[in-house]
């Protein structure tokens, strides 16, 4: 039987994270451990200099030129913990390949660390909580659950889609107490 190689060109197959996907990439963020499915993952590249880019939320740090392409950079930690990471050097970002509505876009995720590709079977994720991991749990897939400890799975196209963005840009806009610089 033969294939169409249009359906299984390299972006089609690491865009979509099915429910089977037992691989994932864990990286820290603000001392939290999180985890994408490693098909979701473009690339990893050191951090270096983002280019600001005027009138964004706070947690979107800037664009990077990715080989002549322009790529958002998203701060996980500016995000879920209210205050911009501070790059070290074991910082780096995480490029993150993602189909939304028929469409693919590259964006990074500045993380502090990454961590390892850990193998987690779906007996060992448990359903998001209600409350208590520290973001919305609309950004939460599971929680896996690796040597005794939780590894927060990150939703990509609901924490870095178009709809993510808007949702994560609405209680930002809407904080009174938010300081300019």
């Amino acid at each position: 039987m033969a294939t169409n190689p249009s359906d299984t060109t390299p972006s089609a197959v690491t865009t979509t994270v099915d429910e089977g996907t037992s691989q994932y990439l864990t990286f820290s963020v603000a001392g939290q451990v999180f985890g994408i499915g490693i098909l979701a993952i473009k690339e990893i590249i050191q951090h270096g200099a983002v280019s600001h880019v005027p009138m964004m939320p706070d947690f979107i740090r800037g664009v990077i030129n990715l080989r002549g392409a322009v790529v958002p950079v998203v701060d996980l930690a500016a995000r879920f913990h209210g205050r911009q990471a501070e790059a070290g050097r074991r910082s780096c970002i995480v490029i993150v390949e993602m189909c939304e509505d028929g469409s693919i876009q590259d964006v990074g995720i500045l993380v502090d660390s990454v961590s390892a590709v850990l193998e987690i079977t779906p007996e060992e994720i448990e359903p998001p909580p209600a409350f208590g991991a520290g973001i919305k749990s609309d950004f939460i897939r599971g929680m896996g659950k690796v040597n005794g400890r939780f590894v927060i799975l990150l939703d990509v196209v609901r924490v870095l889609g178009t709809e993510g963005l808007i949702d994560l840009a609405t209680p930002l806009a809407a904080s009174p107490a938010r300081a300019t610089t």
